[in-house]
């Protein structure tokens, strides 16, 4: 079940993360919903509205429109924005590149609920406050794994 917009804890971000938002949105708004309300004006041009794909297409693209304008207006309304972690530690806006047991490198950002590795996830909780060349012990539901941090930088 999707939970309703208002329904969302607040997010932990950056305040280049929160821009970044920020940045996205106002396109959204301004060019992105012009398009749109344009696309439906020529569309209902074209004559009778209950066979007219371009239209209905085009409403359903404002449709999807306006819930990502939703989600990222309240994502941006409710941020708590939070000081970037010390360089070289591992914190919310982190990029962390991680070599499992295994040799495997793979790169990851902390996020504090979406958008990346969740800090409550098994693998960001255990990484967070870490630093490069530390192990961490990854207490996931198929088992724990060990993680190694290689390199922290921010996003």
């Amino acid at each position: 079940m999707m939970k309703n917009v208002s329904e969302r804890a607040p997010e932990s971000m950056t305040a280049i993360q929160r821009e970044a938002l920020a940045a996205e949105l106002a396109e959204l708004e301004g060019p992105k919903r012009a398009e749109i309300v344009e696309a439906i004006a020529t569309a209902r041009g074209f004559g009778d509205l209950s066979e007219n794909f371009a239209y209905h297409d085009a409403k359903n693209e404002q449709g999807l429109l306006e819930r990502r304008i939703a989600i990222l207006r309240h994502r941006v309304e409710n941020a708590v924005v939070v000081e970037e972690a010390a360089e070289g530690v591992v914190g919310v806006g982190s990029v962390v590149e991680v070599e499992d047991e295994s040799g495997g490198r793979f790169e990851v950002e902390i996020s504090s609920v979406g958008g990346g590795v969740s800090t409550e996830s098994p693998l960001g909780s255990a990484l967070v406050g870490s630093q490069v060349g530390d192990s961490v012990q990854v207490q996931a539901p198929k088992g724990a794994w060990t993680a190694r941090v290689v390199s922290v930088r921010s996003a």
